[in-house]
């Protein structure tokens, strides 16, 4: 069901080398970039009409509007399972105490008398967030992206999550109530490429959707490639590839708990990643024997987890030590590490690149999605090896504020002047001889 790497016995290649060992699934953005352009420029040329015959031939839904109106978020709160609302309320809650704890202060640099650069932190003014539709439903998506942004300040945001045939064209009702729960009214029912089209455009009318400066969440290759199109124009997350889970563990590591957790993020897609990065060839033969009845067990077997788990993107790598194990998993850079070994916390803290780290045998990655209070808007496809989660961070701009006296910028005059003539740009030294009555001796 799932293939193996066998990395023992020789000395492991350094950096890309090492990488090109390793599973990834294909993911080619480029492509279907083509493909989404004709569908963006629809959405900026006919508004509403163009998003309407998308929810047509994509979702199979002939919408009035596009706008989700008010009471459908209301009834949809109402109508709510009790135990799945206070799921929700839980990982709120949870999310809330992390997020606010990252928010950032400006700060006052004294350079030098009478000269200070202050930084402040600045929210975006407008985000639009996109909830996906297709094979799952993720309400948990709905509150890591809307979190951090309402911790961060932005005073505006809209949430988009494609229209549902079986719900009336409406987003699914569990979307709608966990954007109730967190008091965003404004949704529309508009789902891929079209919907980050709306964001970016803009969509004039009654119920039409105000243009945002960045767009966040999860989706599919379609949502990646419009994100990539409006780099530039707009702030985005990142073009999010398939999920994908890396273990490292040893032979304490219960192969259990190893087996269920590649299943669960095999669930996901067809094309997530499951990668088992260890030393211990009786653990790699234990999980290998657990996943047949495990996978029996559980649903969405042959659409999404087998094909997942047998895929190019699917592994169990075994290396010769933990040590090798650690320059496997850093090469990899996965978008959820788990470490199960014997000093699980110790190797986490020199683990370099990862989307999120899950220390030891209770902290798999199915808590992260939900209810750690850590956002599992991630980095995949290696990404972590220059990219961060999705953070309040992510929602700041940072903007210096500069402010000089006379005295000070008279004390430091000469040596911008110098600077400018070196990189022969004169008029960036006159514009500081223009301020004062001398010229840079020699010149």
């Amino acid at each position: 069901m799932i293939s193996r790497i066998d990395l023992r016995g020789d000395t492991l290649p350094e950096g890309g080398d090492l990488r090109d060992l390793l599973p990834r699934a294909e993911f080619d953005v480029e492509a279907a970039l083509e493909k989404v352009r004709p569908l963006c420029e629809d959405v900026r040329h006919r508004g509403t009409a163009a998003l309407i015959e998308s929810a047509e031939k994509y979702d199979g839904v002939t919408l009035e509007r596009v706008r989700v109106p008010e009471k459908a978020l209301a009834d949809a709160l109402e109508a709510l399972d009790p135990a799945v609302r206070a799921a929700l309320e839980e990982s709120i809650r949870r999310a809330r105490l992390v997020h606010r704890a990252q928010r950032r202060s400006s700060h006052t640099t004294q350079v030098v008398p009478g000269g200070t650069v202050t930084e402040k932190w600045v929210p975006v003014g407008r985000v639009g967030l996109y909830a996906p539709g297709g094979r799952s439903v993720y309400p948990s998506s709905v509150i890591m992206n809307v979190v951090p942004a309402q911790e961060a300040g932005v005073e505006s945001i809209a949430l988009a999550s494609p229209a549902q045939k079986e719900f009336g064209g409406l987003p699914h009702p569990t979307i709608l109530a966990a954007c109730a729960l967190l008091g965003i009214d404004e949704v529309y029912a508009a789902g891929g490429a079209s919907a980050v089209a709306m964001f970016a455009y803009g969509v004039p009318g009654p119920d039409g959707c105000e243009p945002a400066n960045m767009v966040t969440g999860p989706g599919n290759i379609w949502v990646a490639a419009a994100k990539r199109y409006f780099t530039g124009r707009i702030g985005i997350d990142a073009e999010a590839g398939p999920t994908e889970i890396a273990v490292l563990a040893d032979a304490t590591a219960d192969p259990v708990h190893v087996a269920a957790d590649l299943i669960s993020q095999a669930e996901h897609d067809p094309l997530a990643a499951a990668v088992l990065v260890t030393d211990s060839a009786e653990l790699a033969d234990a999980v290998e024997k657990e996943l047949a009845p495990q996978v029996a067990a559980t649903r969405h077997i042959d659409d999404r987890v087998v094909p997942a788990l047998s895929g190019r993107q699917s592994a169990i790598v075994l290396v010769d030590s933990v040590e090798d194990g650690l320059r496997v998993v850093d090469a990899y850079g996965a978008e959820h590490l788990e470490i199960q070994t014997a000093d699980a916390a110790a190797l986490a803290a020199r683990v370099r690149n990862a989307g999120a780290i899950f220390v030891g045998p209770y902290a798999p990655v199915s808590l992260g999605d939900y209810c750690a209070g850590s956002n599992h808007v991630l980095p995949t496809g290696g990404c972590a090896c220059h990219s961060s989660g999705l953070s309040v961070q992510s929602f700041l701009r940072g903007i210096h504020i500069v402010d000089y006296s006379e005295e000070a910028l008279a004390e430091v005059a000469h040596h911008v002047v110098t600077l400018a003539e070196a990189e022969d740009l004169p008029a960036h030294g006159a514009a500081i001889k223009a301020r004062f009555a001398w010229k840079v001796p020699g010149k």
